[in-house]
């Protein structure tokens, strides 16, 4: 397999996974396809009782989670107004900043899903004292063109339907993707080449290769899965902030572009005591990994960041542990950014990662402090 068919391959399973509506706690369409994506390689999974997806690859050696989230980030319905606005409640960090006249999609089901838009205040009619002021989510509705609640409610629409930022795949120049949800179709895209691979290797570890759920929402969608599956070494996917655009710039030192990159130090304070410090053994091992395959690795310190790894490396005994990552611009926003040749490269580095995990591979942190 030559790096430009991977990415080409990584690019347009990017670009089909973005296009499906997958909320938190509804990633059951994303978890369909991702399924039939493994199929097509011959490749069996199954799917627990939350919904994540698990795809099992046997070997010798430690026992390794590679994961990342499938769902996203976005609302529920709170409220239909009599005249069939609609209210919404958010679901993960959504940015009120970046809400308003943003086109969305409201999950009734496959076919029959409505278009909506999250209403602009009209311009004509907005105070000096509004026009730099970003309203509350609460005080945001949702125009559907619909004329009364009862038009809404036939549609099929109800208090607790999943709404997401309306779908939305293209690519930019120099192999650059741009859309909704990038975080984390672009992992899951890249979990999926690293499956191609990990079908066709004839030794390695024994791999659980896994699409998780409820991610945006509580963080704690994998622990069951961890738990169950009881692995030595976890491997968690998702974004790193882009620090190459003039408001990132102090935030640290990641550039898009710039290849993948791995979390030495991940916590989020506010309401969330947890975080990740990673492994030695798996920094270590990332870092022979990236120099043997002649990759850069970026590394990435943040505050107000946190994945579902936070979690899983407390199952049992303790789990190795370490985040790795793509430069992503735009977080949390409709339009997000990454770069498909960091998503080819961050699979080249987990291949060559997961093939040095031998059955002597040590996790003795005194052997490399």
């Amino acid at each position: 397999m030559t790096a430009q068919s991977a990415q080409t391959r990584i690019t347009t399973d990017t670009l089909d996974l973005m296009r499906i509506p997958g909320l938190s706690g509804h990633e059951d369409r994303v978890r369909r396809a991702l399924r039939s994506k493994l199929e097509a390689m011959g490749i069996e999974s199954s799917a627990d009782r939350l919904g994540n997806l698990v795809a099992h690859f046997p070997g010798q050696g430690p026992k390794v989670m590679l994961f990342t989230h499938m769902d996203q980030l976005g609302f529920i319905v709170r409220r239909i107004e009599a005249d069939g606005l609609i209210r919404l409640e958010r679901l993960g960090g959504v940015p009120e900043r970046a809400l308003a006249a943003q086109e969305v999609l409201i999950c009734v089901g496959e076919g029959r899903d409505v278009p909506g838009v999250i209403a602009n205040k009209c311009h004509h009619a907005t105070t000096p004292e509004e026009k730099y002021k970003v309203l509350p989510y609460a005080e945001l509705y949702v125009d559907t063109g619909m004329c009364s609640a009862e038009e809404v409610e036939a549609a099929g629409i109800r208090i607790g339907t999943p709404v997401v930022y309306a779908p939305h795949a293209s690519t930019l120049a120099h192999g650059r993707i741009m859309g909704t949800s990038v975080d984390d179709r672009a992992g899951c895209a890249v979990l999926l080449e690293v499956a191609r691979q990990l079908k066709a290797r004839e030794s390695g570890p024994p791999v659980d290769l896994a699409f998780t759920v409820l991610e945006e929402f509580n963080l704690r969608g994998a622990q069951p899965l961890a738990q169950q599956l009881l692995p030595d070494i976890a491997i968690q996917i998702d974004l790193a902030l882009a620090t190459d655009t003039p408001d990132m710039g102090a935030r640290g030192d990641v550039t898009l572009g710039g290849g993948p990159g791995m979390g030495l130090y991940s916590f989020h304070g506010r309401g969330t005591l947890n975080g990740v410090i990673p492994h030695p053994a798996m920094v270590h091992l990332m870092e022979e990994s990236a120099a043997a395959e002649g990759l850069p690795l970026q590394r990435s310190a943040q505050v107000g960041v946190l994945t579902d790894l936070s979690y899983v490396q407390l199952v049992g005994a303790g789990v190795a542990s370490i985040d790795l990552c793509f430069p992503m611009r735009h977080s949390h926003s409709a339009r997000e950014l990454c770069d498909a040749r960091d998503l080819a490269a961050l699979a080249q580095l987990l291949s060559a990662a997961l093939a040095r995990i031998t059955p002597d591979f040590d996790l003795d942190r005194d052997a490399y402090t």
